[in-house]
Formats: C-alpha cells, sequence, structure tokens
C-alpha cells in the first residue's frame, strides 16, 4: 500500500467467516474515515464480493486495510491478495455477466463501478492483488 497509512491490519480470509470478519473491519474503518452512508455502503459492498471472490476463486488469501493519506485526501485502501490460479483474461474478467463460476458476473465490474480507485494485478498461475480505495468527499 503505497501513501501514507494508518494502523494496517492483514486479517486471512480462508472461510466464510473471514469474509464476514473482513466485511466488520471495514465497516470500521469508514467510520473512522467518517465516509458517508453511501461510501461506506459501497466500500463494504466492494469489499464484499472482493473478499468472496479471493475465498471462492484464489482459494483463500488476504485482506490488508489501512486508513490513507494521500495528496491531501484521506480514505480507506483495500489490498486483496491470493495466490489461487490468476485471472487469464483481465479484459474478460471485468466485462459485466461474464462469470467463472456460478455467480451473476458483477464481482470484479461491480466492484470496479463502486470505489474511487480499483487496480487489478493478476499473474495465471500465481495469484491476484486487487486494491480498492475509496476517498472521504
Amino acid at each position: 500500500m503505497n501513501s501514507a497509512s494508518s494502523g494496517a491490519k492483514t486479517l486471512k480470509i480462508t472461510s466464510n467467516a473471514g469474509v464476514v470478519e473482513a466485511r466488520q473491519l471495514v465497516r470500521a474503518l469508514t467510520l473512522e474515515c467518517r465516509l458517508s452512508l453511501v461510501e461506506q455502503t459501497k466500500l463494504v459492498t466492494a469489499a464484499s464480493e472482493l473478499a468472496r471472490n479471493t475465498l471462492i476463486h484464489g482459494g483463500g488469501g488476504t485482506m490488508t486495510a489501512a486508513l490513507v493519506d494521500e495528496r491531501g485526501r484521506r480514505g480507506v485502501r483495500l489490498a486483496f491478495q491470493d495466490t489461487g490460479p490468476g485471472i487469464p483474461d483481465v479484459d474478460l474478467a471485468l466485462t459485466d455477466g461474464w462469470t467463472s463460476g456460478a455467480g451473476m458476473g458483477l464481482g470484479l465490474s461491480g466492484s470496479k463501478r463502486l470505489v474511487d480507485d480499483f487496480t487489478l494485478e493478476t499473474v495465471p498461475g500465481q495469484g491476484t492483488t486487487v486494491t480498492i480505495t475509496m476517498w472521504k468527499r
């Protein structure tokens, strides 16, 4: 996580309980950052989708969460990392409606639309890292 961050915390996402814990941590950070209710809801929703992707498609992994201060802005940054199979076609994976499983195909593309900053790094056979940030307005 680039920029100044305070109290970064990393959670393991290896079960549904890890997904729930990730949502709870994100909610707490959004309150601490004083994000609006709409911003809180968007970030928690995106985090829930990405945590579930980390568990289901990545075989489990981690979420690192922190408050960040960057260029005079304050926000919440989350990084979801797994060592799963990676994503062979990122453009396809970011297409609304495309799914590699039984879902609705809105996880990655929907999460990208919900947050201010979204980066996806993946290497087939080595894993994926998705980093998202929501900035306080």
